[in-house]
């Protein structure tokens, strides 16, 4: 257990020295009902606190056993306000023959990417530009406007309506990009700002729940890529990923699907269906499951707000196939965006890499342009997005050459390619997984 220090003589007066752990004795706690973590040394007992974490207790414990500093910088607004819950928590520190990182992570990889945040910190790279984020929201706002002129003016015909759904999904789509940013609190300095937007253009805009994209989407970050911790790599047996999935299940002779042809019903199953079907099911059960009363509540209030402005023209089972056919579209641009930069990368169980090398061999780039940028709602920058998460996207590409640098000096691959071949490479990599995985189905 931990190491106390000998007090000596008069040691009464003094403040009992803080407990000292080892990393050995650090990872035995990693349990559910047993957690601890490390930050700037420092230790803490999670266990009880982490069912209260505002981002969820599975993103907080996926760093259990594990050094969480840069995590913890890189998800933390007010690193003041929250370090104030953190006091109660702390139980000791490293000893100080331990090294800052565990798992033999690289320590000179991670004292440059310290320097680097730094250096964008006095850049002010991490302060918004509120106008850019108000002049999109209200660009979402003039589309919604523009496609109920439409049905008014022109009439429910087939061609006024495709044009109108059209439209919408844009909205839609642009909505969600700008939900993410309220949602990693990269607008406001005020963390409880950022929640207030958030559910307003996540609920009342997109008719879905703020805390289920929190809790979804901050363990994506906080472990990109990574089996049984990133749930947008969980793909419910219809996929298998990467390299080492595929020959796992070919080795046990799994077959959900004839894995071969992934490539080919990927068309089927993913795009098309993705918000359609899974996320519109799970984010109203985990509503309801969890009593998240407040966001249900936004979430009614946008599909109140639909109905009220396309029942009249469409009837109740119109309206409701416009708007699953709204989106249908969206989840088509929402798939092929993420996708793009995530699915073609590596894909593995938990390897135990600092903070910078775990996000570079998890997320890739698209070039930067103008329609680039906005179609994917700067996710073009995914690699700057996911080293500074609560940075204003439109600081990634003055902070884009200083990762660049930092990638030359270590050796680390920056991969930044074309729109087209970064969509392309999606099915080119379920192509090559699924040959992996017949392979060892049928000769291993």
């Amino acid at each position: 257990m931990g190491k106390g220090g000998n007090q000596g003589e008069g040691a009464t007066e003094r403040e009992a020295p803080m407990p000292t752990f080892s990393w050995e004795e650090i990872q035995k706690h990693t349990l559910r009902t047993d957690k601890w973590l490390v930050i700037d040394r420092k230790v803490y007992n999670i266990t009880k606190w982490s069912s209260r974490h505002p981002g969820g207790q599975r993103v907080i414990g996926h760093y259990a056993g594990e050094d969480a500093t840069d995590a913890f910088l890189a998800f933390h607004r007010d690193l003041d306000f929250v370090r104030k819950f953190m006091k109660p928590l702390l139980i000791g520190e490293l000893a100080p023959e331990e090294p800052s990182q565990d798992h033999g992570k690289n320590s000179q990889i991670t004292e440059d990417f310290r320097a680097l945040r730094k250096a964008a910190e006095d850049m002010n790279l991490f302060k918004s530009n509120h106008l850019f984020f108000l002049l999109l929201l209200a660009h979402i706002i003039v589309m919604e406007s523009i496609a109920w002129f439409i049905i008014f003016y022109f009439g429910n015909g087939w061609i006024p309506t495709i044009i109108t759904a059209f439209v919408l999904a844009t909205s839609q789509a642009q909505a969600g990009w700008l939900q993410h940013d309220y949602g990693h609190l990269s607008v406001f300095k005020k963390s409880a700002w950022n929640h207030v937007v958030h559910k307003f253009i996540i609920g009342h805009l997109k008719g879905a729940s703020a805390n289920w994209w929190n809790h979804r989407h901050f363990q994506h970050h906080a472990k990109p890529n990574i089996f049984n911790k990133d749930p947008d790599v969980n793909m419910l047996h219809l996929l298998v990923l990467g390299e080492s999935q595929p020959i796992e299940y070919g080795k046990k002779k799994l077959k959900y699907l004839p894995y071969n042809h992934q490539h080919e019903y990927f068309f089927l199953i993913g795009p098309p269906m993705l918000i359609p079907t899974y996320f519109q099911y799970q984010i109203i059960t985990t509503m309801i499951r969890r009593r998240d009363w407040v966001d249900l509540a936004w979430a009614v209030s946008y599909y109140a707000r639909f109905f009220i402005t396309y029942v009249p023209f469409y009837g109740i089972l119109g309206a409701v196939v416009f708007l699953n056919f709204i989106r249908f579209l969206e989840s088509h641009w929402f798939v092929w965006v993420t996708q793009m930069n995530h699915l073609v990368m590596e894909i593995d169980h938990e390897p135990y890499r600092d903070w910078f090398s775990s996000q570079l061999v998890a997320t890739c780039n698209v070039e930067q342009s103008f329609f680039n940028d906005w179609f994917s709602g700067h996710l073009n920058f995914q690699i700057e997005h996911h080293l500074f998460p609560t940075m204003p996207r439109h600081n990634f590409h003055k902070v884009a050459p200083l990762v660049k640098s930092l990638c030359a000096k270590h050796g680390i691959k920056y991969q930044e390619k074309p729109l087209l071949r970064a969509m392309l490479d999606i099915i080119r990599c379920l192509k090559k997984s699924g040959e992996l995985w017949l392979d060892a189905y049928l000769h291993k």
